[in-house]
């Protein structure tokens, strides 16, 4: 009887170390190497924890060569990081890139405890995001970076180039929110008529219970009129970032299991901290005019950020130098869609801002 007890005990202890390996096992990121598998001796590859506003953060870098101009990704949601997935989409960007991935302060492996609604003030982003420039800049001896913002990031970038214009060549806008009021009830739309021409009675039925907007339950209400724009292809038509991200959760080495549930954590305390504070934004009138070039880069389909009051946006935008550019085949995610021509966009861009670079 002892001997199975103590076969049982060792068993259980087995169990519990195997977990806490699983939760406490470091993570890293792999380094970058050539065809015949040699790692280059210029290239970079670090996964770093770095004090931002007070804040400890994570940031991901990846590029071939580290003389390469910086381009700094701030991801969407709010809550909702990519770099448990973001190399699966950006090898071919980092033989011409530095590429930088960052966890926003709440998000993802940026995600603490005792977090409060304070520390996710937009204003602190902000300044999150200057600083991190700053360090990037010193870090590779660079006198600008580009930024690239997507969804939610779009605005956290647009309002950061408008702050500290002088720390950007240019900005990259995926997935534009130009006006919040104004694509709900576009986004709305489009899910009520996609209902009704798929005789879906279902959709048909939810939608009508919220309505159009404003919503009388604004978080709830958006998610379920959310649920019906992705389920008619105007999130992502030839991507799964959820699944992406995961898959990343749980095999990445960027990721441990702990930071997968503080990822979960982050996601819902960072949309309800922060959604509230940008719902009413509107760029026509707080930000028509940059100092820097913008590109904005938008899916056909996007009706999560609806591409056409983006492209209304950049009618309106008076910039150095403007550009649009359609991605025919995606949605919300054309970055990660067509991750090729997204390349050569970056490209494009580099070479145009950078001529001898």
């Amino acid at each position: 009887m002892a001997s199975l007890k103590n076969k049982r005990s060792l068993i259980l202890l087995s169990i519990l170390a195997f977990l806490l390996l699983l939760f406490l096992f470091p993570s890293w990121t792999p380094e970058i190497r050539d065809e015949k598998g040699n790692a280059l001796p210029n290239s970079v590859a670090s996964l770093e924890e770095i004090t931002l506003g007070g804040i400890k953060q994570s940031i991901l870098i990846r590029g071939m060569d580290r003389n390469n101009p910086v381009v700094l990704f701030l991801h969407g949601g709010p809550g909702y990081p990519q770099i448990a997935y973001a190399r699966k989409y950006q090898q071919e960007l980092e033989k011409d890139f530095v590429v930088v991935n960052w966890d926003q302060r709440g998000s993802g492996k940026s995600y603490h405890w005792n977090m409060t609604d304070e520390d996710l003030k937009v204003e602190k982003l902000v300044e999150d995001t200057a600083e991190l420039t700053k360090y990037l800049q010193e870090k590779f001896n660079q006198p600008k970076i580009f930024i690239v913002g997507h969804s939610w990031g779009s605005l956290l970038a647009t309002w950061t180039v408008q702050k500290y214009p002088d720390l950007f060549y240019a900005y990259i806008g995926v997935g534009q929110v130009a006006n919040s009021p104004l694509g709900e009830q576009v986004s709305y739309q489009f899910a009520r008529e996609e209902a009704q021409k798929q005789h879906n009675e279902p959709a048909i039925k939810e939608l009508d219970s919220i309505g159009p907007p404003p919503y009388k339950n604004p978080r709830k209400d958006a998610t379920l009129e959310r649920k019906w724009v992705t389920a008619f292809g105007g999130s992502e038509r030839k991507t799964h970032t959820y699944q992406d991200l995961i898959m990343g959760v749980l095999f990445a080495p960027e990721y441990t299991r702990l930071d997968g549930v503080r990822l979960a954590f982050g996601d819902s305390y960072s949309r309800n901290a922060i959604l509230p504070q940008t719902q009413h934004t509107n760029l026509f009138e707080t930000v028509p005019v940059w100092s820097v070039p913008v590109y904005l880069i938008m899916g056909r389909y996007d009706y999560m950020t609806p591409s056409a009051v983006a492209y209304s946006y950049y009618e309106k935008v008076v910039a150095p130098e403007k550009h649009f550019i359609w991605f025919e085949e995606s949605a919300h995610f054309p970055h990660f869609e067509e991750e090729k021509k997204f390349h050569e966009v970056m490209l494009g861009i580099k070479k145009h801002i950078l001529p001898g670079s």
